[in-house]
């Protein structure tokens, strides 16, 4: 059997609006092998964004559970959580959030330095991923100084400074022109394979969805499999 680095049972969320409870994901059952690069798409609002926040730690379930390489990552307590988050995830989301008076070996060190890696390690992972996300040349330009797709390529090699075992994008080529897109999902998907990570984005694309070996269709608060061409 192929080993799952996440695995969902049960898994409901729900929010309080306007004083009644509304239910966005409705018992979610998934498994999801090691290594594979999996779309998400469904339409504004189905709830695609909450359930990447969940199976990133970010936001906690309302019921069910959440297996991360077959422990509970919801078993933890909020120090453990975090760790958990800072070391095995990474995150890539549609709009950067790059510090502003940062250059970018800096925006991308910061995660290995909050885990208290030494900095002139931190630093060389970031140059190295840099180098690799085709920024060798702008390593030293602050976020401002640099275009919407250099600056999601940052993002990026921020996401994988650490080495995560999963990698979370939601929307990660929403805010680029379709080549810029392209771009950007090429270069995830050849670092999915390079490193093993498992890949999970959610679309609003059905084309760049088309990219990817396994979609699944949020709807109604559950999952369905998209047939692949």
């Amino acid at each position: 059997m192929s080993e799952l680095a996440l695995k969902v049972e049960g898994l409901t969320k729900s929010f309080e609006m306007g004083g009644r409870s509304v239910d966005v994901l409705q018992g979610i059952d998934l498994e999801v092998e090691v290594g594979e690069r999996i779309a998400i798409v469904g339409q504004s609002g189905s709830g695609k964004s909450t359930f990447l926040h969940v199976v990133g730690t970010l936001d906690h379930p309302t019921n069910g559970r959440v297996f991360l390489h077959g422990a509970d990552a919801f078993a933890r307590g909020d120090a453990e959580l975090d760790t958990l988050r800072n070391r095995h995830i990474g995150f890539v989301f549609q709009f950067h959030h790059l510090l502003p008076d940062q250059d970018a070996v800096h925006n991308v060190m910061i995660p290995a330095l909050i885990s208290g890696m030494r900095q002139p390690e931190a630093r060389d992972r970031a140059s190295a991923l840099l180098e690799r996300v085709g920024l060798s040349d702008r390593m030293d330009h602050r976020p401002g100084e640099l275009s919407g797709g250099e600056q999601q390529r940052v993002a990026l090699a921020r996401a994988l400074v650490q080495g995560p075992k999963l990698l979370l994008a939601d929307e990660p080529t929403g805010n680029l022109d379709p080549d810029t897109a392209a771009e950007m999902l090429d270069l995830m998907l050849s670092l999915n394979e390079e490193q093993d990570t498992t890949l999970l984005v959610v679309t609003h694309s059905l084309d760049l969805a088309g990219r990817f070996p396994r979609q699944l269709a949020l709807e109604s608060g559950r999952f369905s499999e998209r047939p692949c061409a």
